[in-house]
């Protein structure tokens, strides 16, 4: 009862608050603007549901109607398109590679090692075998490559001997050539004293050794260099050589031979065909006419027994023996008749040579032959007849070379036949070119002993 009297009497006392104070804001508030009343008023219109719409697409390769923009180059960049220098095209990179040939190498193996397929290997053997035999190959001989990095071949080289090359191209027409320098020809001249021997005065005046050889071809059926010569005899030269810069090219050629034995001069005109025939003169005449069989060759073996390089046995030698690379030409060493051509089993490829009713000299070991050569023609001193070689019973490339008299064989160095049998020059022709190669001499001597002078200095 208490509690009911309480609760209403606190009611009635919080409504009478309420509206007291309802009165009282009422009256003491300011009236709200119409702005702020409109804006309090608005609210945002009803979300509206988006409206699909459909396009059709063109399918797979069908044209469209879809416009690709086009970009078009800055006003620079088409000025350089546009010019004649365009940038060129980038070359692959380039690789050189060379060496030397070793005995017994082929081609084939050399330009494997190089790094070639084999179908190009092909494709370089048969450019250069046209215009050179690769059986011919010899040590020494160089290949140079130019190649690219994937091993596609662009130039091959091969230098054979005296600044020969043989140059294959490899682009869309493949080409090869010769190249074939043009060297300078220089003549020298030198003064020796003879004291042991031939060959020690030579390199001791710093001549060609070489040339001993050559004097022992034409003055070895007249002089006996053991028995004539007791020292002090003095040898004049003048010779040719084929330079190319500073580097000499091939083997030098005699030109002029002086020499004094006994009393007597003995001179030597050789003519400058490079035929190999020569004249000799004693005190200013003609003596005779005489061509080396192989000229610039080496004596490798003399007259008479020795043992055999083959067989190993003690055998009579009935020729002389002329050291050569192969394919050398040889020459005839007197005028006459071809009295044969073939082969003879030890002696190999052969040509024999008739002088007269008594005397022949053979040709051994030879690798060809002219092809307009033929038994019955006659030939003349210096004429080439074969090339050397190494064919029947040989231990390398040489000239076997024989003079027989009524059939039996004599030392080609000492034998007279040969001189009877050579047409002599008496004419004033003659006697003109032994005049012209003594002022030469002189000239070139006077020459040599001013640069030597000089260069002492």
């Amino acid at each position: 009862m208490k509690f009911g009297t309480f609760a209403a009497g606190f009611t009635g006392l919080a409504a009478l608050s309420a509206g007291g104070l309802a009165l009282s804001w009422e009256w003491s508030s300011d009236p709200v603007p119409p702005a702020l009343a409109a804006a309090s008023a608005w609210s945002p219109a009803a979300l509206q549901v988006p409206r699909v719409v459909e396009t059709a697409f063109p399918t797979q390769g069908q044209p469209g109607t879809e416009r690709i923009p086009v970009f078009k180059p800055l006003p620079l960049l088409q000025e350089i398109a546009d010019s004649d220098n365009a940038l060129p095209e980038i070359e692959p990179v380039l690789t050189r590679w060379s060496r030397e040939i070793a005995p017994g190498e082929t081609l084939d193996a050399v330009l494997e090692e190089a790094g070639l397929a084999a179908n190009t290997r092909a494709e370089v053997a048969l450019a250069i075998g046209a215009e050179y035999d690769l059986r011919r190959l010899r040590p020494g001989h160089s290949i140079t490559l130019i190649k690219t990095t994937d091993g596609a071949a662009r130039s091959v080289s091969l230098t054979v001997g005296d600044g020969v090359r043989i140059e294959a191209i490899f682009g869309e027409e493949p080409s090869t050539s010769v190249v074939s320098p043009e060297p300078e020809i220089v003549t020298l001249a030198g003064e020796a004293v003879i004291g042991s021997s031939l060959f020690a005065a030579l390199e001791e005046a710093d001549m060609p050794a070489r040339f001993a050889v050559d004097l022992a071809q034409m003055l070895g059926g007249t002089v006996d260099f053991r028995r004539d010569m007791s020292g002090g005899e003095k040898l004049q030269l003048l010779w040719r050589e084929a330079r190319l810069g500073n580097e000499r090219i091939g083997q030098p050629d005699l030109a002029f031979a002086a020499l004094e034995i006994g009393g007597a001069l003995y001179e030597i005109v050789w003519p400058d065909s490079g035929s190999g025939q020569a004249t000799i003169y004693v005190d200013g005449e003609v003596l005779r006419v005489f061509a080396q069989p192989v000229e610039g060759a080496r004596l490798s073996s003399v007259f008479g027994r020795r043992t055999h390089p083959v067989y190993g046995n003690v055998r009579m030698h009935t020729g002389v023996d002329f050291a050569a690379a192969g394919g050398t030409p040889v020459h005839a060493t007197a005028p006459g008749q071809v009295s044969f051509i073939g082969w003879r089993n030890g002696y190999g490829r052969v040509v024999e040579l008739s002088h007269g009713s008594d005397t022949m000299t053979r040709y051994a070991h030879l690798s060809s032959t002219p092809d307009e050569l033929t038994q019955g023609q006659r030939v003349a001193a210096g004429d080439m007849i074969g090339r050397v070689g190494a064919t029947g019973t040989a231990t390398g490339p040489n000239l076997h070379y024989e003079v027989l008299v009524e059939g039996r064989p004599t030392d080609p160095l000492t034998d007279e036949r040969l001189a009877s049998a050579t047409e002599r020059q008496t004419d004033d022709t003659a006697l003109s070119r032994l005049a012209e190669a003594r002022a030469l001499m002189a000239a070139s001597l006077d020459r040599e002993i001013a640069l030597q002078t000089t260069e002492s200095l």
